[in-house]
């Protein structure tokens, strides 16, 4: 039985196309995956089961060269607690929790207005 793959603290499915696998790692998406395989002259549709130890270093090689795991979340939270700071309208829109680039909340965004409500019945509900 072959090793699993480990990149980045992450194990990447061995019986899935490496093109799919890569995408189990945070900050990578089905272009940037294709973008790797396709810079490193791997088959996109090769399974990881059947990735070479030469290919294996290669892709940590460049996957440790992209921004990924916990560094991108930490990225993207400080991004937010900014706009939050200067109280742009994506920063207050992100305060309330509500959707922040113009999408319509009467119809949408059902389960956030939920979440936000205090939970309490009203007097007239209870009689």
């Amino acid at each position: 039985m072959a090793v699993a793959l480990r990149i980045e603290g992450v194990n990447i499915p061995m019986n899935k196309h490496i093109s799919i696998g890569l995408t189990a790692i945070y900050g990578i998406g089905r272009p940037l995956a294709l973008r790797i395989c396709k810079e490193l002259d791997i088959n996109p549709e090769t399974k990881g089961s059947e990735i070479t130890a030469d290919q294996e270093k290669a892709l940590r090689a460049v996957i440790s060269k992209i921004e990924t795991g916990g560094d991108k979340r930490r990225t993207l939270i400080a991004a937010n607690q900014r706009l939050m700071a200067i109280k742009c309208y994506r920063g207050l829109r992100a305060r309330q929790k509500l959707p922040r680039r113009g999408q319509n909340t009467r119809n949408n965004s059902k389960t956030v207005k939920r979440v936000s409500t205090t939970g309490r019945v009203s007097s007239e509900e209870q009689s």
